[in-house]
């Protein structure tokens, strides 16, 4: 079963998806990948990662993705947020985080837990790719 993953990133960490993404190359090539507008717009271009782009997130973005979570269509969250800058749409950020936690879906809001989420979505990947003998 492909792992689906939602990528969100704010403005100021959008540079950390990009290395974040980098580093997880391999997997994510092998996941079926949905993003806001640039953050996807920006794995496309400088990883050639297949994305499926939804709305920047002031323009509706994260609740688009908040739908599919809700329709059973993502398992995972990466959503790198900028604590310390005001946004103008924090209800709809709210909205997605307070979906993931509705529906038991993992949402990373920094490096570290990305790294975690990642890493181990990435391990149970390989332990299910591996023939039993």
């Amino acid at each position: 079963m492909t792992t689906r993953i939602a990528l969100i990133a704010h403005d100021k960490k959008k540079d950390d998806m990009i290395a974040l993404a980098g580093e997880y190359l391999d997997f994510l090539r092998s996941c079926s990948l949905t993003a806001t507008g640039t953050t996807g717009g920006r794995l496309a271009n400088e990883l050639g990662l297949k994305v499926e782009r939804k709305h920047s997130g002031p323009f509706g973005g994260d609740l688009q993705i908040g739908s599919l979570l809700v329709e059973g269509r993502i398992d995972c969250v990466i959503f790198l947020r900028d604590p310390m800058t005001p946004q103008p749409h924090e209800p709809d950020i709210n909205a997605l985080v307070r979906a993931c936690d509705v529906h038991n879906i993992p949402c990373a809001t920094n490096m570290t837990s990305a790294h975690l989420v990642l890493s181990q979505l990435q391990l149970r990947a390989a332990q299910q790719s591996v023939a039993p003998l």
